[in-house]
């Protein structure tokens, strides 16, 4: 291809419009990556389905993409691992036996706080905070809608304010495939620009504080204060091993020795130099140590044999393995249009049809869009960061704040979805119906989405 023009957008926008017409995230990115393929080499339709296989499995050539593929893995065996060795009810005994938790407010701040506590993946934060919080807010009358919009609003976005986790080992291994110079620091850099993660927190903190409970949500306290406080059972949800012992250290140690781990990672192979450290090498290392302590600790408290612990390793890193597949297939669609040029395409474009500082804006609404149909905020990084990427550096800014507005954007959209697996966990672990949760929490989704809106209008405004 000699020049570029329109046709260098096909790809991206045939995997937008996959998956919002299917929902199948795999599909529509490797119809992205075939199309790519087939449009660079005007080869025949075998022949570029063939070349488009082969560009994936080129991405796993990569040593930072293969490591952070393996962290997802690994990741996923650790969750499991803490979840079979009684870590997780070890953490909740420990804070019913507490005892802080004496009226409402008490116990919604309490779930509020687990959520910010436990980052290391959104599900277990849900799960966690929803087994803790639920008798509590049963006692005191307090809607189960009002707990399952604190969990879920203190999952997915506190996962991306603290990435020390597998949401961050994700984005970081696409910044780091699509070529940008230091992801680490352009991730990190993007933190305080997550508009829509920050407000989904804050407002949360607002609506304990205040008890702000618009439309729906009213209804629901009126209801629950009148006595009504049926919701499904989530004991299967949430039930571990019934021979284990709960064990708090099960769940401290493991968790402190991930927390450690990353930033010691990033010194060691930075040379002292925290930034200038690999993120890839360093997550696999804080994984593996954390996967390494939960073992030893369950196999000197005897709790599983090897045999067991094996099976539980390959049973989580299963669980992880459709998030592994986008990962690579979103690396490859990334790696084909940078190669046609579709951003730069894109920045010219918009540099006559849309003003270059409403671009963050276009970006977070379009990214929650397809977060809100698809249900997958993963699922829009994918898709949306290889736009956004190479639109950044066509126009010669910095990438930082449309990583923002993409992660924003993906987040906003599956907050509100309720095809999101978070937002159905959510209303599983409250005790809720699903659709109530959905209709009471949407509201507040609104809200922060619009803030957000205009904050990405100031700051493009500000910095482009």
């Amino acid at each position: 291809m000699t020049e570029l023009s329109w046709i260098t957008l096909l790809p991206p926008f045939l995997a937008i419009g996959l998956a919002l017409l299917t929902r199948q995230v795999y599909l529509a990115l490797f119809a992205g990556i075939w199309l790519g393929y087939f449009l660079l080499n005007q080869s025949g339709f075998f022949a570029s389905l063939a070349e488009a296989l082969d560009g994936v499995i080129a991405v796993l050539s990569n040593p930072g993409d293969a490591r952070v593929v393996v962290f997802t893995l690994i990741i996923g065996a650790f969750i499991i691992t803490l979840e079979r060795c009684g870590a997780v009810s070890g953490f909740v005994r420990f804070l019913e036996r507490s005892r802080w938790v004496t009226n409402g407010k008490r116990a919604q701040w309490m779930a509020w706080l687990v959520g910010i506590v436990i980052f290391i993946e959104s599900n277990i934060t849900v799960l966690v905070a929803g087994t803790v919080s639920r008798p509590l807010f049963d006692r005191f009358r307090v809607a189960r809608e009002k707990l399952a919009y604190i969990i879920d609003s203190t999952s997915a976005p506190i996962c991306m304010l603290i990435p020390l986790n597998a949401w961050g080992a994700f984005n970081l291994g696409l910044l780091d495939g699509l070529g940008v110079d230091e992801p680490l620091k352009v991730l990190l850099a993007s933190i305080p620009l997550n508009l829509y993660a920050i407000t989904a927190v804050a407002l949360t903190a607002y609506t304990i504080t205040r008890d702000y409970n618009p439309g729906p949500m009213a209804k629901a306290e009126a209801r629950t204060y009148g006595g009504d406080v049926d919701g499904v059972d989530i004991a299967a949800a949430t039930a571990e091993r019934k021979h284990v012992k709960p064990r708090l250290m099960n769940m401290l140690l493991p968790v402190i020795t991930l927390i450690v781990a990353m930033p010691v990672g990033l010194w060691i192979t930075g040379d002292g130099e925290i930034f200038a450290g690999s993120g890839s090498t360093s997550v696999l290392w804080a994984s593996f140590a954390a996967l390494t302590v939960v073992s030893l600790l369950v196999i000197f408290q005897r709790s599983m044999t090897l045999e067991e612990l094996s099976h539980t390793w390959m049973e989580g890193a299963g669980r992880m393995l459709p998030l592994a597949v986008i990962l690579v297939l979103a690396l490859a669609l990334g790696s084909i249009s940078k190669t046609l040029g579709t951003g730069d395409y894109v920045a010219g474009m918009v540099g006559d049809a849309i003003p270059v500082a409403f671009l963050p804006l276009v970006i977070f609404l379009v990214a929650g869009v397809i977060a809100f149909s698809v249900g997958s905020s993963w699922g829009t990084f994918s898709i949306m960061l290889p736009i956004a990427i190479p639109v950044a550096s066509a126009l010669g800014a910095e990438p930082a704040l449309f990583v923002a507005a993409v992660l924003s954007g993906g987040i906003f959209g599956d907050h509100a979805s309720p095809i999101s697996d978070t937002t159905i966990v959510s209303s599983l672990a409250a005790g809720t119906e699903h659709i109530d949760h959905v209709r009471t929490q949407l509201p507040y989704a609104l809200i922060a989405g619009a803030v957000s809106a205009v904050g990405f209008v100031g700051l493009g405004l500000l910095l482009l």
